[in-house]
């Protein structure tokens, strides 16, 4: 292995030992010792690569966005027409948000880490940015009334968010907990459709 790769491959697994911890114990419990220790490497070569723990969850956490972000256009792009791809495109994003890894990083201890600015800031260049494109498609052609963009990704962003939260806390043994928030969120979509 040269040089540059064995760079990479320790930065690749500082990466994947952070996420796994930071997804199972939750940022704050997870020490810079543990993650060096489990990665097989020194504090050095973790500050060779990263600032300190909280420059190495903002990588964790670009790269779960980014994940869901993938997840969700897959979800669209598969899809029928504009509406049926923003309604599949939710309906991804609310699913993997009801994965334990995705909520513990990307809508717990992300916010809480690194402050609500900058994790818009990373939201904003993924999943929100997919689903303000989707919406003024919509307002474009009409299947949606005409109004600002803005304020309705950030309601629709917020309500699936929240969806996810509260699916992290509420599992029910008969686990319907999923779908009813999907049909739940189809007809709030469905809310927003101009008929006629």
């Amino acid at each position: 292995m040269t040089r540059t790769e064995q760079k990479e491959h320790t930065r690749r697994t500082l990466i994947a030992v952070g996420r796994r911890l930071f997804a199972t114990k939750g940022y704050v419990a997870v020490g810079l010792a543990e993650i060096v220790a489990e990665s097989g490497v020194t504090k050095g070569a973790l500050y060779h690569h990263f600032a300190g723990k909280a420059d190495l969850f903002r990588t964790v956490l670009e790269e779960v966005q980014q994940e869901v972000a993938a997840r969700v256009v897959r979800a669209a792009e598969a899809a029928g027409d504009p509406w049926d791809r923003l309604k599949a495109g939710c309906a991804a994003f609310v699913a993997a948000g009801a994965d334990p890894e995705v909520q513990r990083i990307m809508l717990i201890d992300g916010p809480a880490v690194l402050g609500w600015n900058e994790w818009r800031a990373i939201d904003e260049a993924t999943s929100a940015k997919h689903l303000a494109e989707a919406l003024a498609i919509l307002i474009g052609n009409g299947t949606i009334p005409a109004q600002p963009v803005a304020p309705l990704t950030r309601l629709l962003s917020g309500a699936m968010n929240e969806a996810a939260l509260w699916l992290a806390r509420s599992a029910r043994p008969d686990n319907n907990d999923l779908a009813d928030t999907q049909a739940a969120l189809s007809r709030l979509l469905e809310s927003l459709r101009t008929h006629g």
